[in-house]
Protein backbone atom coordinates (compact mmCIF):
# COMPACT_ATOMS: atom_id res chain seq x y z
CA UNK A 1 0.00 0.00 0.00
CA UNK A 2 1.06 3.40 -1.11
CA UNK A 3 0.04 6.50 1.21
CA UNK A 4 0.32 10.50 0.69
CA UNK A 5 1.16 12.78 3.92
CA UNK A 6 0.43 16.32 3.43
CA UNK A 7 1.40 18.66 5.92
CA UNK A 8 1.68 22.49 6.33
CA UNK A 9 -1.66 24.36 6.00
CA UNK A 10 -3.43 26.39 8.17
CA UNK A 11 -4.48 30.07 8.55
CA UNK A 12 -2.71 33.14 7.03
CA UNK A 13 -2.86 36.37 6.28
CA UNK A 14 -3.70 37.94 2.51
CA UNK A 15 -0.41 38.49 0.55
CA UNK A 16 1.26 35.87 3.30
CA UNK A 17 2.68 32.59 2.16
CA UNK A 18 2.88 29.09 3.48
CA UNK A 19 4.57 26.11 2.27
CA UNK A 20 2.69 22.68 1.59
CA UNK A 21 4.53 19.49 1.87
CA UNK A 22 3.49 15.71 0.66
CA UNK A 23 5.34 12.87 1.29
CA UNK A 24 5.02 8.99 -0.41
CA UNK A 25 5.50 6.16 1.45
CA UNK A 26 4.81 2.31 1.13
CA UNK A 27 6.39 0.03 -1.24
CA UNK A 28 7.21 2.65 -3.94
CA UNK A 29 9.63 1.57 -6.75
CA UNK A 30 9.16 4.91 -8.84
CA UNK A 31 7.00 7.70 -8.21
CA UNK A 32 6.03 9.94 -12.02
CA UNK A 33 4.21 12.61 -12.07
CA UNK A 34 3.06 14.53 -8.64
CA UNK A 35 0.10 17.00 -7.92
CA UNK A 36 -1.53 19.58 -6.02
CA UNK A 37 -5.25 20.20 -6.55
CA UNK A 38 -7.25 22.42 -4.43
CA UNK A 39 -11.23 22.36 -3.51
CA UNK A 40 -13.17 25.31 -2.51
CA UNK A 41 -16.07 24.84 -0.52
CA UNK A 42 -19.15 24.07 -3.35
CA UNK A 43 -16.38 23.94 -6.26
CA UNK A 44 -14.76 21.35 -7.85
CA UNK A 45 -11.54 19.53 -7.24
CA UNK A 46 -8.77 21.50 -9.63
CA UNK A 47 -5.35 21.08 -10.38
CA UNK A 48 -3.10 23.86 -8.93
CA UNK A 49 0.43 22.67 -10.20
CA UNK A 50 2.01 19.26 -11.03
CA UNK A 51 5.72 18.26 -11.54
CA UNK A 52 7.46 15.07 -13.59
CA UNK A 53 10.19 12.79 -12.13
CA UNK A 54 12.13 15.21 -13.90
CA UNK A 55 11.38 18.31 -12.63
CA UNK A 56 8.73 19.50 -15.82
CA UNK A 57 6.21 21.75 -14.17
CA UNK A 58 2.57 23.12 -14.72
CA UNK A 59 1.10 26.01 -13.30
CA UNK A 60 -2.75 26.58 -13.02
CA UNK A 61 -2.97 30.11 -14.41
CA UNK A 62 -4.61 31.74 -11.29
CA UNK A 63 -1.35 30.66 -9.16
CA UNK A 64 1.44 31.85 -12.10
CA UNK A 65 4.02 34.26 -10.35
CA UNK A 66 2.95 32.99 -7.11
CA UNK A 67 3.01 30.02 -6.32
CA UNK A 68 5.91 27.10 -7.01
CA UNK A 69 6.17 23.11 -6.92
CA UNK A 70 9.06 21.48 -6.44
CA UNK A 71 9.87 18.17 -5.37
CA UNK A 72 12.67 15.44 -3.57
CA UNK A 73 12.55 12.60 -5.63
CA UNK A 74 15.30 10.86 -3.03
CA UNK A 75 12.14 11.46 0.31
CA UNK A 76 9.33 10.61 -2.86
CA UNK A 77 8.45 14.72 -1.95
CA UNK A 78 6.10 17.21 -3.37
CA UNK A 79 6.06 20.54 -1.84
CA UNK A 80 3.91 23.52 -2.56
CA UNK A 81 5.34 26.70 -1.55
CA UNK A 82 2.62 29.48 -2.05
CA UNK A 83 3.02 33.30 -1.80
CA UNK A 84 1.11 36.35 -1.60
CA UNK A 85 -2.07 34.32 -0.65
CA UNK A 86 -5.59 35.92 -1.40
CA UNK A 87 -8.52 34.93 -0.05
CA UNK A 88 -9.32 33.22 -3.40
CA UNK A 89 -6.79 30.52 -2.42
CA UNK A 90 -8.58 29.19 0.32
CA UNK A 91 -9.40 25.56 -0.05
CA UNK A 92 -8.55 21.94 0.84
CA UNK A 93 -5.16 20.91 -1.00
CA UNK A 94 -4.69 18.06 -1.90
CA UNK A 95 -1.75 15.94 -2.87
CA UNK A 96 -2.05 13.24 -5.99
CA UNK A 97 0.47 11.06 -7.08
CA UNK A 98 1.16 8.07 -9.49
CA UNK A 99 3.86 5.67 -10.15
CA UNK A 100 4.72 1.83 -9.57
CA UNK A 101 5.35 -1.06 -7.31
CA UNK A 102 5.21 -4.48 -7.83
CA UNK A 103 1.60 -3.14 -9.94
CA UNK A 104 1.11 0.86 -11.14
CA UNK A 105 -1.21 3.06 -8.28
CA UNK A 106 -2.51 6.02 -8.26
CA UNK A 107 -3.21 7.67 -4.89
CA UNK A 108 -4.67 10.58 -3.27
CA UNK A 109 -3.55 12.63 -0.07
CA UNK A 110 -6.29 13.64 3.17
CA UNK A 111 -5.78 16.65 2.36
CA UNK A 112 -4.94 20.03 4.17
CA UNK A 113 -6.86 22.75 5.12
CA UNK A 114 -5.43 26.76 3.71
CA UNK A 115 -7.38 29.80 4.99
CA UNK A 116 -6.72 33.11 3.75
CA UNK A 117 -8.11 35.75 6.09
CA UNK A 118 -7.88 38.91 7.93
Amino acid sequence: QVQLVESGGGLVQPGGSLRLSCVASGNIFSVNTMYWYRQAPGKERDLVADITSGGVTNYADSVKGRFTISRDNAKNAVYLQMDSLTPEDTAVYYCFAEGYSAYRWRVWGQGTQVTVSS
